[in-house]
């Protein structure tokens, strides 16, 4: 036996600002509200089937700092540059975190600061 990862919770102050951020930016949509906040997954997903959900949950004081987790993503059909250009145009601004400029991703931050990585390597490409 063994536990699989069904949701990732993000504390935030506007769950539904982070939802019109998060969903595009995953192809997600909202799934089901959540006691304080707001489910998102695939399409049609129900709990525990496919992709862990992304659970935003309303809190009046989100930490703040570096956190000990963090959430990377993969460009889907397409290059680093060009995923990049989309996600600044969601929202995202340029994060600094001592980066030296040699990484291979790129370090943002979503509309409330959580840090996010954009990785080079692609995914589902010919």
């Amino acid at each position: 036996m063994a536990c699989r990862i069904t949701e990732l919770v993000l504390e935030c102050r506007d769950p539904d600002r982070l939802a019109e951020f998060w969903g595009p930016v995953l192809g997600y949509e909202v799934i089901g509200p959540e006691p304080d906040g707001l489910a998102l997954g695939p399409p049609g997903a129900k709990l525990g089937e496919g992709p862990p959900t992304l659970v935003l949950a309303r809190s009046d004081n989100p930490r703040r700092g570096k956190l000990p987790l963090h959430l990377d993503v993969s460009p889907e059909g397409c290059d680093q540059e060009a995923e990049l250009a989309r996600l600044l145009a969601l929202g995202a601004r340029p994060a600094d975190v001592g980066q030296d400029g040699t990484e291979s991703w790129v370090v943002l931050q979503d509309p409330e600061g959580n840090e996010f990585c954009l990785l080079r390597t692609r995914i589902g490409t010919d």
